[in-house]
Order: structure tokens, then C-alpha cells, then sequence
């Protein structure tokens, strides 16, 4: 399977956005990336399930959308209404994960768990075999544009080693502070989705970096 690109529309133009996301997908971008922030599971507020709508209303992409937000049980239906074909949700907020899992699938989408940065791989070994992905935060999630923390290198070998020794089929994802540089790394170290929000979307040309971005991680 080739490696994937999924630009954050969180760092495109929200008066351009359908002509922003057609130029990520000339570039060969294969997911859209939807970040939702509620303003207490991190600081920022950023956008609703109606942001999503348009988004998926702009591409025949995968919407992928990683709710940053303090009880994803509530909104969870109006996000796959919306369009979202993955739904990710925080180790670190749900306290019964295999049931939240689990309705995410129910409903028809595809299940993703995120860890935060200080958040261990041991804290997802009770859930890798139902989940279809596993985001790995590279950053402390509430702001774009911020610098790349090393270890998430690590805990993507780790889950990737797992995946293997395990048989199991989820897809590794990393998102925060993805440039030219901690791409190809990652890459390496055996992830397969890759979000990067203004090192695409605050470009001049998108449609090119895009590509640039495509073309290293499927070396």
C-alpha cells in the first residue's frame, strides 16, 4: 500500500477551501484531514461538523477527522453524518474506549485512538486489535505550525513492531510539525498516513508541495 498524505484543512484558506482541497488532491494528497478543537480537551476552538460537510462535498477523498474535544461520545454521529469516513478519538479523554470504538463503528466509519505526546504505546494494548488506526501525536494538540517532538519516531517503530509481531491491520498516522525533514523519518520508521497542515497549505504553490511530500514518503 502506498503511503498516504492527508493535508489538515485546520492551516487552509476557509474562503478558498473547496479550490485549496482540489489543489492538494492534484497534488496526489489521499485523505483530507479534519481537525475539530473544543476549547477545553485542548485551548483552541476551531470548526464543526458543517466544515466537515464541505469538505467532503469538495473531494471524492477520504475524510479523515480527528476530534480533539472532551466527550466525543455526543458528537460522534454528526460527524460521520457529515462525511467522515475515519473518526479518531483521545486515549486520554475516553473512559470507556472499546465502547466508543466500537459506536464509531456501529455507525459506519472507520475508528481511529490518538495519544498525546506523554501518552505511552502500553496505554493502547487493550484496543489495537479493534481499531483500524492509531494517531500518534507529534505535537501537544490544540495549534498548528508547532515544532515536532522526537520521540513520536519511537512510538511509531513500537506500534509498527506490534502491528507485525500481532497480525494486526491498523494504520499508524502522525500528525504535528510534518515538514520535509520529520516526514522521510517517520516514514522510516513504518508510518503510513502523514498530516501536515500549513507545511501545505501555507505554500504557494500547494498542489506541488503536495506532490514533493507524496514523492518522499513513497520512495
Amino acid at each position: 500500500m502506498s503511503k498516504i498524505i492527508a493535508p489538515s484543512i485546520l492551516s487552509a484558506d476557509f474562503g478558498n477551501l473547496a479550490n485549496d482541497i482540489k489543489l492538494a488532491e492534484q497534488g496526489g494528497a489521499g485523505w483530507i484531514h479534519c481537525d475539530i478543537m473544543d476549547g477545553h480537551f485542548v485551548p483552541e476552538i476551531s470548526y464543526g461538523s458543517l466544515i466537515v460537510k464541505a469538505a467532503k462535498d469538495a473531494t471524492g477523498l477520504t475524510v479523515d477527522t480527528h476530534l480533539m474535544v472532551e466527550n466525543p461520545d455526543v458528537c460522534i454521529e454528526s460527524y460521520v453524518k457529515a462525511g467522515s469516513d475515519y473518526v479518531t478519538v483521545h486515549q486520554e479523554v475516553c473512559k470507556h474506549l472499546h465502547r466508543t470504538i466500537s459506536h464509531i463503528k456501529d455507525l459506519g466509519a472507520k475508528a481511529g485512538v490518538s495519544i498525546n505526546p506523554a501518552t505511552p504505546v502500553w496505554a493502547l494494548y487493550e484496543i489495537l486489535e479493534y481499531v483500524d488506526m492509531v494517531l500518534v501525536m507529534s505535537v501537544n494538540p490544540g495549534f498548528g505550525g508547532q515544532k515536532f517532538i522526537p520521540s513520536a519516531v519511537a512510538k511509531i517503530k513500537e506500534l509498527n513492531d506490534l502491528r507485525t509481531k500481532l497480525g494486526y491491520n491498523f494504520l499508524i498516522e502522525v500528525d504535528g510539525g510534518i515538514k520535509k525533514d520529520t516526514i522521510s523519518v517517520c516514514a522510516g520508521a513504518g508510518c503510513d498516513v502523514f498530516v501536515a497542515g500549513s507545511a501545505i497549505f501555507k505554500t504557494e504553490d500547494i498542489a506541488k508541495t503536495t506532490r514533493e511530500f507524496v514523492e518522499i514518503v513513497n520512495k
